[in-house]
């Protein structure tokens, strides 16, 4: 589980440059990919946080991205290709800022 769980993007855009890399850092496991990503908010949508997270995700070495199976991949995977880190990393990305829409009021 994540430390950083459902902060939502407005109060992600909003976080210390450490705070932020910290978060992305339990996403991705590459302190290089997550400062990139902290770098780049404020994001106006989850739309422009993921298409950065994939690009940044491409730009990593063959050792890097090996690295980062090793380090913070915990589950099964089909394989180590950038694409499976994608689908990882958008998972995670999504459960660290919760539903785009909110939670709702109770």
């Amino acid at each position: 589980m994540l430390m950083h769980h459902g902060v939502g993007l407005d109060r992600f855009n909003n976080l210390s440059r450490q705070k932020a890399i910290h978060a992305l850092y339990e996403c991705c496991c590459n302190v290089t990919w997550a400062a990139k990503l902290a770098d780049g908010r404020p994001y106006p949508g989850y739309d422009a946080l993921h298409t950065a997270a994939e690009a940044e995700l491409h730009a990593l070495s063959p050792t890097d991205l090996e690295r980062v199976f090793d380090s913070c991949v915990h589950e099964q995977v089909s394989d180590r290709s950038v694409a499976e880190m994608i689908r990882i990393t958008r998972a995670r990305i999504l459960q660290m800022l919760g539903p785009e829409d909110g939670y709702p009021d109770y």
